[in-house]
């Protein structure tokens, strides 16, 4: 016997579980800590600029040759792009999951190059990045002026030059954008009537600026080959380049024919402006330019926050006066959060684990046994997850306490074998020996069915399997664990520890352990706030004693101890006393339990028929109850989004976002805000009337109430806002429930025009998407951001006056840019960088078309032509940006699911308003979050019924029966239907964390049934008619069921009842795993037996016609030999 070796050497047992522990323990501290495993998709971004381009004309020039490249690159989940009015393209390829990075980088940049010849030639100049990041942001650090001392552009600009290169060069940081941002830029402003005076166009200043800034590489005096006898030989060097804004003042743009010079200072103003002043930013109302950090695909969000932070700190040092940062927007504290919680649930879940083991065996040496196989188990799992590259995440964490309750299960049932023989007289270590004869079998089988029961999780590809895997992995590997030490260490400290016990004799716990938990309750009521005011009255005995304050909480501790020591004797009577009435009344519900069961045999058909409604019920549920995907969390901030009417002012706008962050930071909950006008983070676009808005919430343990709630405090902000800022269209959203997929909570469909029907057409169709979604009571916060007429000044050239006048369109062209631009020409050097040079007209000849009128473009004979002698404009609409989704004009459609209804029903819901809408030319895609949710399908229920099946197999191989396994499997459904009981109660949806729930249920189910058949099985084998050995199986193995299942029914309480960071995923999983153990155990207990009667009750039918087979089969066999034949489950000899 295996476990005979382990009992004769308890030390060598010992140090094998030592072993396990210490591998563990070193590699928990090597394990990266994150919130989900690597599930977000890679994304590759490809950004290019058109200065001075609408977004139809970025649109077709840009984003068209590019994407007819890029598209269907190597292993692509979709691709979505965004054409500004300012000139700018970002192309997003979102990768399936798995897909490596580098490799899909590459692709893209391959794809790019070869649409590089038919671009722009601007944008080409300007440069097309391809860069690996995530979709979202991780963190920003907003540089700010405490004493107001430093603008905006020298807070921009110092963080280019001292800031972005030094937190960009850090491992894991993807990239880095701005908000706010003011790079330098040598600005010309034009005056086009001194222009006009003086005969000059804008074409004559550029061409001056292009021919004069320029680098020069002047070459070397006395460079060989020169003749023999050259003694020196100098490099040369002149003014390439200009550098400062008198350098360019200076600058000739003309000559006359009498030598009058004209500077480029006598036609503009020169200044060291900024590139852009589209977008302006704000931390808690006061002027900031932020640094908005990206994680690399694939690395660790801790280690880059940790190492951006460690960082900044070590900048800050440096940095003038009048300037300091602020890091007020990070996503890494709720992971922090949500994991330290899960700590706590994992503490909670041993402690109850604990009493339940204490309450059954109620003497502390048979309750430590078990309780030593939990650390030996949980730690050992890290090890194993290190080996295998798993992380420390919500997944690994939830499997772990789940764990807890199933890695005591084995150990209890040893412990409680052995007892019952000591009870019989035996004496310990002989009673550990007979005891591992009976138990060996079902400890192996279960743990060999709980294996079986999650090794099709690792088969499963994409998010839902990345999802799974690591979940049902570590509680195997944990189970597998769990199982060698109920075989090594479980028996060896039994035949050392338990003794006989004394008829009413209790020792619940040594008189040490009171001595700790009294002294550790007094410790922590020393240390909470309720007793701060006596913590303050010691410290006044002594005011000059700095050490009083801190002795204080360990004198209450060792008081404690020392009640706990004098008041032991008392508790454990008081502890006996408890165990005698619980088991006079376990004593009492077993008896009543056993005659149940009894009369359940004898009702076998009509509990057949209940159970077959019982499934009608399970079938039911599952195709009747919501379904969802991921739920939606309070991760500590909100999303502002918001959308000014059309052409609006960048300058109107950021008035408006003053204001609502001025709302905001006077809402209870509200901790800081960073508010952006001029971008919309939710479209990753930039336009006047667009602004945005990230609200940092207070820290979780300030936020208790059920008012201060994430979703509370949005649904607040919204109604206020919408009373005190009704001329703009505000959202606000939570955060996504995956950083990376999707900017903000709830989901979106893209409505396609694949008929070529137009952008107003598009916008139609998809304002009739949302007015149908609004008017659906399943959906809340239904918009779309597209607009097609948003005003826009055309100006009509009548190309036969332009011809006839001399006026080339191209010197229009030229015009128009230089100076309604800005127009980049070339570049200088300062600080160590290059800038651009920018031309543009001042901002009185920008402010109307009035200004327009002033412009003079020159003919072919060097006349000055007034643009008005050829041209007119007139207002006509316009797309505040082009979407573009799969290649295909697109508009987004924004939703969410309204209180009461799952992810999945708000999906189906807005996909039918979407095709009763839409014409044949047009349809409705799903992108980010929804579409991986309907990819998912029903991958969930296969992995559910290859589970059961696998179990079913090894249970059939372990018995050497077909029929008898069928006595475990058919319990399953119960926990099914019990956990969608109370996922329904509990109002909530089967998603991805029920749906992992249901897994572990299956092997618990079958665990509770292995106990009861296993045992039932035996007597039978002893000679005990069928009714007999189920009686006695239910009797004698109901204690150890109870046991295993309370102890991990309340292991998981603490998930049901978790509040704080990611306590909406605790609960979903919690919530599932309570329901259906406590269904499966109440229905497992009475159903299991009756299925093993009735299995029996057919087995034995057929096992009546076998001996005529038998004797056929004899009648060919000599008569000299004996032959073994196989009688049901035995090997007989018959003679011949």
């Amino acid at each position: 016997m295996f476990s005979r070796f382990f009992i004769d050497r308890p030390i060598f047992a010992s140090v094998m579980s030592i072993i396990i522990t210490l591998g563990g323990s070193i590699a928990l501290f090597t394990l990266p800590i994150a919130q989900y495993p690597d599930i977000t998709p890679p994304t590759v971004e490809v950004t290019a600029y058109y200065p001075g381009a609408n977004a139809e004309v970025v649109a077709a020039t840009v984003a068209a040759p590019i994407e007819q490249q890029v598209n269907g690159v190597e292993n692509m989940l979709y691709m979505s792009s965004q054409c500004t009015n300012d000139g700018k393209y970002t192309l997003t390829v979102t990768f399936k999951a798995g897909a490596d990075l580098n490799i899909a980088q590459v692709l893209v940049q391959n794809r790019v190059s070869l649409a590089q010849p038919i671009l722009p030639d601007l944008v080409k100049r300007r440069g097309i990045s391809v860069t690996k990041k995530s979709s979202s942001i991780l963190m920003i650090v907003n540089l700010y002026s405490p004493d107001g001392t430093r603008n905006s552009i020298d807070l921009s600009n110092y963080a280019t030059i001292q800031l972005r290169d030094e937190l960009a060069r850090l491992l894991g940081v993807g990239d880095i954008t701005y908000l706010g941002q003011r790079d330098y830029s040598m600005r010309v402003w034009l005056d086009p009537q001194k222009m006009a005076v003086r005969n000059l166009s804008a074409n004559d200043v550029t061409a001056a600026i292009q021919q004069q800034n320029i680098q020069v590489a002047a070459g070397q005096i006395g460079q060989p080959p020169v003749p023999k006898g050259q003694v020196f030989q100098y490099t040369m060097t002149t003014l390439g380049r200009l550098s400062d804004i008198g350098q360019f003042e200076e600058l000739v743009v003309k000559t006359d024919a009498s030598g009058r010079i004209v500077h480029l200072g006598d036609v503009a103003n020169i200044e060291l402006g900024a590139l852009s002043y589209d977008q302006t930013a704000t931390l808690d109302g006061q002027p900031s330019v932020a640094l908005s950090i990206y994680q690399l695909p694939g690395s660790n969000a801790l280690d880059v926050s940790r190492l951006v932070k460690s960082k900044m700190e070590e900048l800050r040092s440096r940095f003038p006066t009048g300037l300091d940062y602020k890091i007020v927007y990070d996503t890494t504290p709720f992971i922090n959060e949500s994991i330290n919680e899960v700590f706590k649930t994992l503490r909670d879940a041993v402690i109850l684990v604990a009493i339940v083991v204490l309450l059954f065996l109620q003497n502390w040496r048979s309750a430590v046994i078990p309780l030593i196989a939990v650390p030996v188990a949980i730690i050992g799992t890290f090890a194993v997850m290190a080996a295998i590259g798993f992380s420390l995440n919500n997944l690994t964490l939830f499997g772990l306490v789940l764990a807890i309750g199933i890695v005591v299960d084995d150990a209890i049932v040893v412990v409680e074998a052995v007892e019952h023989h000591i009870e019989e007289g035996m004496s310990p270590h002989d009673a550990t020996v007979r005891a591992m004869e009976q138990v060996s079998g079902p400890v192996v089988a279960i743990g060999l069915v709980l294996s079986a029961v999650f090794v099709p999780c690792a088969f499963i590809s994409g998010i839902t399997g990345q999802f799974f895997r690591q979940f049902a992995l570590t509680i195997a590997v944990s189970t597998v664990i769990s199982m060698f030490v109920s075989l090594t260490l479980s028996p060896a400290l039994s035949a050392l520890l338990l003794k006989p016990r004394r008829e009413g004799h209790y020792e619940a716990l040594p008189r040490l352990a009171f001595v700790l938990i009294v002294g550790f309750l007094a410790y922590t009521l020393a240390v909470s706030p309720e007793a701060a005011g006596v913590a303050r009255w010691s410290a006044a005995l002594a005011p000059n004693n700095a050490y009083v304050p801190l002795a204080f909480p360990w004198v209450i501790a060792a008081l404690g101890g020392v009640i706990g020591w004098f008041l032991s004797p008392l508790l454990n009577v008081a502890l006996g006393w408890s165990f005698r009435m619980f088991n006079i009344g376990f004593k009492v519900s077993t008896n009543l339990y056993t005659r149940t069961v009894a009369l359940f045999l004898r009702l076998s058909a009509v509990v057949l028929l209940v159970y077959a409604g019982l499934l009608f019920l399970t079938w039911f549920g599952f195709t009747h109850t919501p379904t969802g995907f991921i739920p939606a969390q309070d991760k500590g901030y909100l999303l502002v989004n918001v959308q000014l009417p059309d052409a609006s002012s960048v300058v109107r706008t950021e008035d408006v976002v003053q204001r609502i962050e001025k709302i905001a930071r006077k809402t209870r909950g509200v901790k800081n805000t960073v508010a952006i006008s001029g971008q919309s983070i939710l479209l990753n676009a930039n336009a006047p009337n667009f602004g945005a808005l990230y609200l940092m919430l207070d820290d979780f343990q300030n936020r208790n109430r059920p008012s201060l709630t994430g979703d509370a405090i949005a649904a607040t902000l919204q109604e206020r806002l919408r009373r005190e800022v009704p001329e703009a269209v505000v959202n606000i959203f939570g955060a996504p429930p995956v950083e990376g997929l999707g900017t903000a909570g709830g989901f979106k469909i893209i409505v396609q025009d694949r008929g070529d029907n137009g952008l107003p057409t598009l916008q139609e169709k998809a304002d009739k998407v949302v007015a149908a979604g609004e008017a659906d009571p399943r959906l809340q916060r239904v918009f779309t951001s597209f607009r097609a007429d948003t005003p826009w000044l055309e100006l009509v050239v009548n190309r036969t006056q332009a011809k006839d006048k001399g006026v080339s369109i191209d010197d229009l062209r030229t015009t128009l840019e230089s100076t309604l631009g800005p127009y980049y020409i070339n570049d200088f050097n300062r600080f160590g960088r290059t800038w651009q040079v920018n031309v543009q007209a001042q901002e009185s000849f920008r402010e109307g078309t009035d200004g327009i009128s002033q412009l003079k473009v020159r003919n072919s004979q060097g006349g000055m032509v007034p643009l008005t002698d050829f041209a007119t404009w007139r207002f006509v609409s316009g797309p505040v940006l082009v979407m573009r989704y799969n290649m295909y004009p697109s508009a987004a459609v924004y939703a969410d699911a309204a209180p009461g209804t799952s992810s999945g029903q708000a999906i189906a819901h807005l996909q039918a308003d979407a095709k009763k809408e839409l014409p044949k030319t047009m349809r409705a895609e799903w992108t980010e979050l929804a579409l991986l949710q309907l990819q998912t399908g029903n991958t969930a229920m296969w992995v559910f019924l290859l589970a059961v099946v696998l179990v079913f197999l090894v249970l059939a191989a372990q018995y050497e029966s077909w029929s008898l396994p069928l006595a475990v499997i058919l319990v399953v459904p119960m926990c099914l239907l019990c956990a969608i009981a109370g996922v329904v109660m509990a109002k909530m949806d089967v998603n991805i964390f029920t749906q992992i729930g249901f897994i572990v249920l299956v092997g618990l189910a079958c665990k509770n049934a292995i106990l009861i058949v296993e045992f039932a099985k035996a007597r039978r084998e002893e000679g005990a008619d069928r009714r007999q050995a189920t009686l006695d199986a239910v009797r004698l193995r109901l204690r150890p069921i109870m046991m295993t299942s309370f102890a991990f029914i309340l292991g998981v309480v603490p998930l049901v009842i978790s509040e704080g960071a990611g306590a909406e995923m605790r609960r979903a999983l919690g919530t599932a795993v309570f329901a259906g153990m406590l269904g499966v155990t109440l229905f497992g207990i009475f159903l299991t037996p009756v299925f093993f009667y009735v299995i029996q009750w057919f087995t034995d039918q057929w096992r009546r016609e076998t001996p005529a087979v038998a004797d056929d089969a004899l009648a060919l066999v000599p008569s000299h030999e004996s032959l073994w034949i196989e009688d049901g489950e035995h090997l007989i000899d018959r003679p011949s």
